[in-house]
Order: structure tokens, then C-alpha cells, then sequence
């Protein structure tokens, strides 16, 4: 929610939202990790 309300310029509307977005980003960052993780363990056993 946060992440559409800051490109269409206007502020997020409460500290949730930021909160919200910021543990989303964290989700997310850790999942990419872990999915390159997975992906170099899978081409070392090549």
C-alpha cells in the first residue's frame, strides 16, 4: 500500500503502512537470497 501511495507522491497514510513495507522489502530480500542460494548449491552438484 505504502509502496503505490509513495509513487503516487502522496505520504504514506500511518506508520503501519511504512512498517508493513519495510517487512515486506525484508521478506523479499531474504527469499532472493535464499533462491540464489539454492540455485548455486544446484549448480556445484553439476
Amino acid at each position: 500500500m505504502s509502496i503505490r501511495s509513495a509513487v503516487r507522491g502522496s505520504p504514506p497514510t500511518s506508520f503501519q503502512e511504512l512498517a508493513m513495507a519495510d517487512v515486506a522489502f525484508v521478506v523479499v530480500t531474504i527469499a532472493v537470497f535464499a533462491l540464489v542460494a539454492f540455485v548455486a548449491k544446484g549448480v556445484t552438484k553439476l
